[in-house]
């Protein structure tokens, strides 16, 4: 049976590569983008997908950069032969108060978590309905598109607009048989206790972390921030990338055929209550 074609971008680590493994295992052959991983992390991500029947390849790509997606654009599908499917996963929070906002704070955001989505999609769009593909864009959005969240106003005015455009693109892409939809990933796991302890540039890069853990990173140790929050979410814990993965596959899958313009909500039940997503509620190691 012939594999389809898939680009997952930032597919390293974390999530996207949690998406990778788990299309990898449904079909597909990938393509996945990196920033600034390290070759050891790019050979241990490219054998798993082998492993799982895929071949693959990797780019790197500043995709906040003009002209840094259709690179990333050409060189994928041109690896892959084709395309089926595009996975936007590639993207960042810069959490800052709006009295703390720069413009470059606000421009690289933009130019990441929205233009990048919005111009990989096109391409995508125009070599679908050029060769013919009934195929899938799926961008990764946010519980954050849905929720507000302080130190966050522009992320979520991201995440929103992109549950909005993906109901427009829908349509436009309807009358091709192309599906556009989203995925909402809540709290997920997306480093190891390991990663974490490694990191050194702390809220301005990583999603989850906090500056509890950033000045005193041996609590990692006994506890990180997904277990405080787990037992905190209605279905009792947080979220995993191969999570977020299973529900990409479902949406590109032809049991998904009859779905476009939606955004999946994949948080376990977090945002139902509107429970707080901050450590810094901990007050113990039993107890918030």
């Amino acid at each position: 049976m012939d594999r389809k074609k898939a680009i997952v971008t930032g597919g390293a680590i974390g999530m996207g590569r949690g998406i990778a493994l788990v299309l990898a295992e449904e079909g597909y052959d990938i393509a996945f983008s990196y920033y600034r991983e390290k070759e050891e992390t790019l050979a241990a991500t490219t054998a798993m997908l082998k492993e799982r029947g895929a071949q693959a390849w990797h780019f790197q790509a500043d995709l906040s950069k003009p002209g840094g997606p259709k690179e990333l654009f050409d060189k994928a599908v041109d690896s892959l032969g084709g395309l089926d499917l595009l996975v936007n996963n590639a993207g960042v929070n810069m959490p800052l108060p709006l009295q703390e906002i720069t413009e470059d704070n606000f421009n690289y955001l933009v130019s990441l978590d929205l233009r990048a989505y919005v111009m990989l999609m096109h391409y995508a769009a125009r070599y679908m309905i050029d060769h013919g593909v009934q195929g899938s864009l799926i961008n990764v959005s946010s519980s954050r598109g849905e929720r507000a969240y302080a130190n966050a106003g522009i992320y979520c005015g991201i995440k929103s607009c992109l549950n909005r455009m993906a109901e427009a693109f829908a349509l436009d892409m309807a009358p091709y048989r192309i599906r556009v939809n989203n995925v909402a990933p809540g709290a997920t796991r997306v480093r190891t206790d390991e990663e974490l302890l490694a990191m050194t540039h702390g809220s301005a890069t990583d999603y989850f972390w906090n500056k509890e853990f950033l000045d005193k990173p041996e609590l990692i140790k006994d506890q990180d921030f997904w277990d405080l929050l787990g037992p905190r979410i209605p279905l009792g814990r947080v979220g995993t990338p191969e999570d977020i993965g299973k529900a990409i596959a479902f949406l590109a899958s032809d049991k998904a055929s009859y779905i476009t313009g939606i955004t999946l909500r994949v948080d376990g039940g977090l945002i139902l209550p509107g429970m707080p997503e901050d450590s810094s509620m901990a007050t113990s190691n039993n107890g918030w």
